[in-house]
Order: structure tokens, then sequence, then C-alpha cells
């Protein structure tokens, strides 16, 4: 009996086919492809990744690295998660042209991040402005502001679970820099209401006076991390290569993995 009615449902089926368009089963396959996005949203770990050039992405993109990265979404144009492909910065709303966004670390961040755990589902949301100062990051700043819009938009579909920050070459010789960073650190605990957020920042490339005060951010907050750009290479005076780009995120994973466990 059961297998009379597996064989007539089959029929059904094939009948079905016969006399409906070609559209109507693309549908039913897209219908399905948005359930299980729509699943891996609501077990999704969430990253806010913000700063200057490096974030936003200057590093070239090989053949090989232009595939969508698997159990990895990226906050779009409509406030609505996709499958992530470099560039990761293409749907920021304060980036320059669209030819200048190239790969970042959150590529490789998100891959050493998805390596620690099978079922993690990662999402992205990245809004970063080459040449931009921390000064136009502050609370009031519309900057600041479109990543926190942003942020909360992504958080009704997701976990916030930290922030990855590379910003300081405009700013390479401001004394006050760690004062202001640790001013955003705080902006942003208190607007995302989450007064332990994780929170890494980058030491950009060969400058030392910002970079010395980037090194003393974990000493000064709870709570965050420091990525030392020891040993990586430019292309030019600020911007890592792709080889370096992608150590940058590995080490960006290790820090923020380390602050999630405690250590």
């Amino acid at each position: 009996m059961k297998g009379q009615l597996q064989s007539d449902w089959i029929t059904g089926l094939n009948a079905i086919r016969g006399i409906m368009p070609k559209k109507f089963f693309l549908l039913i396959g897209f219908v399905m492809s948005s359930a299980s996005l729509s699943v891996a949203e609501e077990k999704m770990g969430l990253y806010l990744l913000i700063g200057q050039s490096n974030m936003a992405g200057r590093a070239p993109i090989a053949k090989k690295d232009e595939g969508v990265i698997e159990r990895c979404f990226l906050l779009n144009g409509q406030d609505e998660f996709e499958p992530a492909k470099n560039p990761l910065n293409r749907y920021s709303t304060i980036r320059k042209g669209l030819n200048m966004q190239k790969m970042n670390p959150g590529y490789s961040f998100s891959k050493a991040m998805l390596k620690e755990d099978s079922k993690m589902t990662i999402g992205l949301v990245v809004n970063a402005k080459g040449g931009s100062s921390i000064k136009q990051w502050t609370r009031d700043a519309k900057f600041y502001q479109e990543a926190l819009r942003r942020m909360k938009a992504a958080m009704e579909k997701g976990e916030l679970k930290g922030v990855l920050w590379h910003q300081g070459e405009t700013d390479h010789k401001d004394p006050e820099y760690l004062d202001k960073l640790r001013e955003l650190v705080k902006n942003l605990r208190k607007d995302l209401e989450l007064p332990k957020l994780p929170f890494v920042a980058g030491q950009v490339n060969n400058a030392k006076e910002v970079n010395d005060q980037i090194a003393k951010l974990s000493s000064k907050v709870s709570h965050t991390g420091v990525v030392k750009s020891e040993g990586l290479t430019a292309m030019d005076r600020w911007h890592f290569d792709t080889k370096s780009m992608k150590i940058l995120g590995e080490r960006y994973a290790a820090e923020m993995l380390r602050i999630q466990r405690g250590q």
C-alpha cells in the first residue's frame, strides 16, 4: 500500500511538471534557498568591521579567492544578508568607488573563525572608508552612525560577537590617538548595549607612534585585543599585500577567540 501511494505521488508530480512552467519550479527552489538562509541567520554570530583603507580592502583578490565563503553571510545594501564573497566592503554606505574595494582582513578572519567551529555561521557588517580619520568615527559623526544603524539592523538576525577595527594611518602622528580609540570602544558598547563587547584593533604599517598607542589598548580597556603588524609587508606606504592581508585576518581571529574564551 505504501509503495503504491509513493508511486502515485511520483506519477502525479511528473504530471504537474508536464503542465506547469519551469518558472514554477525555479520559484520553489528560490523559496527553499531563502528558507535555508533564514535558518542560518537565526544562528549567526555577527561581526562589525570598520576603519579606513586596509579594512575597506586594498589587497588584490586572486581568482581562487573570488568565490563565496561557505557559512558566511554579508549584510547588503538592503540590510539583508547574502552569501559573502570578496570584496567584502562592497556594500559600505560610506566607501569610495567600488573598483577600489579589494581584499580586507575579513576574508581570512571569517575562514579562520569558521574553521574553529563546524556548526558556526558568521554574518559580516562591513562599513569602512579609505582615508578616514578617527575624528570621523566620533559618536555624532556620519561614519559612526551608519555603522551603528547597519549593525542594529543585522542584530535582528543574529548575535553580535565582536568588532574589528583597523585605522590609524591618517592619524599616525596623533599623540592622543589611544584616548580617542578608548572613547570609540566605550561608545559602541553603550549604544549597542553590550558592555563586554569584544573589540580588536589592528596596528598599521610601520608607524611607531600610533602603533605604540594601539598596543596599549588591551591593558587599558577590558575585553579588547590588539593585532600586531610585525612581519607584514605592504604594497606601498600603508596598504598590506594579499599574503599579509590574509595573515592579518588570521591574527584578528586569534585575538577574537582569545577574548571570547576569556583568556
